[in-house]
């Protein structure tokens, strides 16, 4: 099983991989290509994450056989929202009786943080990280999780439209609900300077920001601040509500645990083939951002949900998001940042896992996956 937490299918330590570079103390001089070096036949030992010379444009040979893996993987586990029924969510939302004012807070809220979330994350991709990525077989990944953020904002707009909900209002909460716009406040400048057509890569500082953007969108963005509204929305459809925008919600859930696993082995590949840039104030730095995202997030979960609701409250959510920050540290070489911090929600490591005859809400018999990638065991 799948543990979402865990990310189990990052690789944090890369050293022993046979593909695995040296490791060195400084930045290698970089030396032009004469005409005939320009023409040579790609070699997989030439290719490099950042600032490569290779050309990207010839896939193989694979060096980097794990972002290969995801890209397909990613390709397999496709899904569509129209193909979830939405008839019993709008049954209930109809019903005054069906659900509380604390509960229709929280789906909400919800979409008004996730319609503008993965538009965010796509315009990352789009604009800024795919032209500084060197790798084409990360490229390619990259390729299939922007399209995976434009299917996600496609659910959340498939759930405003079902519910009928004021859609004015949902799209513009991250102009107009605080909770949510220091969230967004707070990723904007690692996009805009990633997505600065004179920003470059090459240099100690610019490469260190490349990294550090990663690391934000990666452990914080994907991997923190969307935490809170997967459990709050998957623990509706536990308690059999809403039970389509859950569905769909255990889908996004799937798909973003890939992308901070895929994350997370791009911040771990680069760190390893350019180790000069991982210095004590940067790991400083990157965890006085994680410290803030768990803070930014806690605020976001006292605003969804000022009274208990679900069987959760705040208080809950402030543990779970320190255990959260703890694996993603570690998970990129950090030492913890709470200390024995438990996870109060070992339920969700559950919803990641599809491989069954019918999803966990019970709503239909359903495989996400093509044809030819399905796995009977």
């Amino acid at each position: 099983m799948l543990n979402f937490e865990d990310t189990t299918l990052a690789t944090p330590i890369l050293a022993s991989r046979p593909d695995a570079p040296v490791l060195t103390d400084t930045p290698p001089t970089t030396t032009l290509s004469t005409t005939s070096d320009a023409f040579k036949r790609v070699r997989a030992e030439d290719k490099r994450v950042i600032n490569g010379t290779a050309d990207v444009n010839q896939l193989v040979p694979f060096k980097y056989k794990w972002a290969w893996d995801k890209y397909l993987a990613g390709c397999a586990n496709h899904w569509m929202p129209q193909e979830i029924n939405m008839s019993r969510d709008i049954a209930q939302w109809k019903d005054p009786a069906a659900l509380s004012e604390d509960e229709r807070r929280v789906v909400k809220r919800n979409l008004g943080f996730f319609t503008t979330a993965d538009s965010l994350a796509a315009n990352n991709i789009v604009l800024g990280t795919y032209r500084h990525i060197t790798a084409p077989e990360c490229r390619q990944y990259l390729l299939r999780q922007a399209f995976e953020e434009a299917i996600h904002t496609h659910a959340y707009q498939y759930i405003v439209e079902s519910l009928g909900l004021d859609e004015g209002e949902v799209f513009n909460a991250y102009h107009e609900i605080t909770s949510i716009r220091d969230k967004d406040e707070f990723l904007m400048p690692f996009i805009e300077i990633l997505s600065n057509p004179s920003f470059k890569t090459g240099t100690p500082e610019n490469d260190q920001a490349l990294l550090r953007s990663l690391i934000v969108f990666a452990c914080i963005m994907e991997g923190l601040f969307f935490y809170v509204g997967f459990v709050q929305i998957l623990a509706l459809g536990r308690q059999n509500k809403m039970t389509g925008a859950a569905e769909q919600y255990q889908y996004i859930l799937r798909d973003e645990s890939m992308h901070c696993n895929f994350g997370i082995d791009l911040i771990n590949t680069i760190k390893q083939e350019n180790p000069w840039l991982w210095t004590t104030d940067f790991r400083r730095e990157i965890e006085t951002l994680m410290r803030r995202g768990v803070e930014l997030e806690y605020r976001y979960a006292e605003d969804t949900m000022p009274r208990g609701v679900l069987g959760l409250n705040a208080a809950m959510f402030k543990e779970y998001l320190r255990f959260v920050a703890n694996r993603r540290c570690q998970q990129i070489g950090l030492d913890e940042l709470y200390e024995n911090a438990q996870n109060p929600f070992p339920w969700m490591s559950e919803m990641i896992d599809l491989k069954k005859e019918k999803n966990f809400f019970e709503t239909r018999v359903t495989e996400y996956q093509t044809g030819g990638a399905l796995n009977w065991d």
